[in-house]
């Protein structure tokens, strides 16, 4: 049973967390968008856009199994103040670049890898924080308000960063971040939070600890994998996922060259087609939450994955005059995404035994982790010979022949 915190109440602690986890979610978006922006309006190239996007997701697929037994082993507290400020000094230091007109590619990347390893630490030190503050019955509930939170910030700072990055440029959105993250690291300092101090440990056991991990990460992997061989149509859905990641993560990076170099479109414009993509997610998943979705989950994913690919499809045979088209098939696409890992998830936690849940589950989150990094390899290389346009037909169609696939399996049509 978590103790009442002997500083403040813990909603009260909670909540000053939160606000500081909101500023700083809300300012990492805007550089986010700052950045991509700049590569995309200085360089106009879609191996670039896929280059730095591979570099800030490459930190969470190399360690992101480790991270948790680091924090496991240090004062979260710490940790999480740490974090915030690593990434608010490794920020500060793009400000040079930007000033001085000469912010290249590999020094966006080169950054945007570093601060990820921050976030790398930071992400499962804030999740392990709530269960040690909130009462076991509240947890539930504030995991749906810190998704919402989290999804708003996200939102918002697009919207933000459409009027900030042509009014006040590259360089005043990186001193926004800085701030969220400073302000966050204060937060954390002043809410009276107190984390169990973790034990004193020797390097030679830090380091046994850490080959420990990676053991026991491999071994319940294993142990996945097995499990879900048990269930066929399952296996089966595992490798479809990964397909379909592989597939979705070029489209993601693509989004601002599509706008910017496709239609013409203007930072405002491309704010807007992240936004509609986002707004069509929360109203499907809004839909799943009030009805349960399709009875038919299995039939739901195929249908999910022929949705997505369709509507990109479309969107690479969109004329470059039909902005407004393209933004609505943004939508289209938002709204299929939750149609996909929803019913998945739930047909995971129905089929597999409780006590195999997590290592399942660890496996999927392995497999997709480094789905992202494959695709996002594959349009480096690829995207700029042939086009972005011709990259969005190329990937929709693709989409829609994994769809078929996936129905004319068996053994993921039984599985219902």
């Amino acid at each position: 049973m978590t103790q009442p915190n002997p500083r403040a109440s813990w909603k009260r602690s909670l909540a000053i967390v939160w606000i500081g986890e909101f500023f700083s979610v809300l300012t990492s978006s805007i550089l986010q968008m700052g950045l991509i922006w700049h590569v995309t309006l200085t360089t106009g190239s879609a191996s670039a856009l896929s280059f730095v996007s591979l570099a800030a997701f490459l930190p969470m697929a190399l360690l992101g199994a480790f991270a948790g037994t680091i924090v496991d082993r240090t004062s979260i507290k710490r940790l999480m103040i740490g974090a915030d400020l690593f990434i608010a000094a490794v920020s500060l230091t793009l400000v040079f670049g930007s000033l001085g007109g000469g912010l290249s590619v590999a020094a966006v990347a080169g950054v945007l890898f570093v601060r990820a390893l921050g976030s790398t630490l930071h992400t499962p030190a804030f999740n392990a924080l709530t269960p040690l503050i909130a009462p076991a019955e509240a947890l539930s509930k504030l995991a749906g308000m810190l998704q919402f939170m989290q999804s708003g910030s996200y939102i918002i700072g697009n919207a933000i960063a459409a009027v900030v990055y042509p009014a006040f440029g590259l360089t005043f959105m990186i001193a926004l971040d800085v701030a969220g993250a400073v302000l966050a690291s204060i937060a954390v300092a002043v809410s009276g939070i107190k984390t169990p101090a973790p034990e004193r440990h020797t390097p030679e056991e830090n380091a046994e600890a850490s080959r420990h991990a990676v053991r026991a990460f491999l071994s319940e992997t294993a142990d996945g994998y097995r499990e879900l061989k048990c269930h066929r149509g399952l296996f089966a859905m595992l490798w479809i996922g990964f397909a379909f990641s592989v597939l979705f993560s070029p489209i993601s990076a693509l989004f601002p060259l599509m706008v910017f170099d496709h239609f013409g479109g203007t930072t405002t414009q491309s704010a807007i087609a992240e936004i509609a993509f986002s707004v069509g997610m929360i109203a499907a998943s809004g839909w799943i939450g009030a009805t349960g979705g399709l009875k038919n989950r299995a039939l739901s994913c195929t249908l999910a994955i022929a949705l997505f690919g369709a509507v990109t499809l479309a969107s690479g045979l969109v004329p470059p005059s039909a902005l407004a088209v393209f933004l609505g098939l943004t939508f289209v696409m938002g709204v299929s995404s939750p149609l996909y890992t929803a019913p998945q998830m739930a047909l995971m936690q129905e089929r597999v035994e409780p006590e195999c849940m997590g290592r399942v589950f660890g496996l999927c989150g392995a497999v997709c982790s480094w789905a992202m990094p494959v695709g996002l390899i594959a349009s480096t290389l690829f995207a700029d010979a042939i086009g972005v346009s011709v990259c969005f037909v190329l990937i929709g169609a693709a989409m829609v022949i994994l769809a078929g696939i996936t129905w004319a399996i068996p053994s993921i049509r039984k599985i219902g």
